[in-house]
């Protein structure tokens, strides 16, 4: 089952939980070769809240921000297996460089990212209440991922 949503129903879907007294916890990224790093920020976000929403770079914006020779899946592909991990609950595309837009709409509680970012270019952090960076898994990166494949196999 997908776990995919338009924006606009995800809103609603989102208020629902609220009402509920439920807490949100959004991350994003472009999760294109999905790695054990993807997962333990997933895990940890999701510990951090009732539900995780995650907001997933489209194909436009991730060759915007990386390049013409990515992402290596399409974003179909993406939202099909990140739907398949036990810790998302919803899964929102965006088109833009950043998911700016996407917090100010649902009003996440938490924001979650990987420690590589310094907190004060973390996107969303004016609009949360709190911001968790999450150490780095060491040795895993897509980057070194799709180098490794080149200079294997290239």
């Amino acid at each position: 089952m997908s776990k995919v949503y338009p924006l606009d129903v995800l809103q609603k879907e989102i208020a629902r939980q609220r009402t509920q007294g439920r807490t949100v916890v959004f991350t994003n990224g472009c999760f294109d070769l999905l790695h054990p790093g993807h997962i333990k920020i997933l895990e940890y976000a999701k510990s951090k809240g009732d539900h995780l929403v995650v907001g997933l770079n489209s194909d436009t914006s991730i060759r915007t921000l990386k390049g013409p020779s990515r992402p290596v899946l399409p974003q179909t592909a993406r939202g099909r297996i990140l739907s398949a991990i036990e810790y998302v609950d919803y899964i929102v595309i965006f088109e833009e460089e950043t998911p700016y837009r996407i917090i100010e709409t649902l009003k996440p509680d938490y924001l979650v990212k990987g420690g590589d970012w310094n907190q004060e270019k973390i996107v969303g952090r004016d609009l949360v209440k709190e911001v968790f960076r999450v150490p780095l898994e060491e040795g895993f990166s897509t980057s070194a991922i799709i180098d490794t494949i080149c200079h294997r196999h290239g």
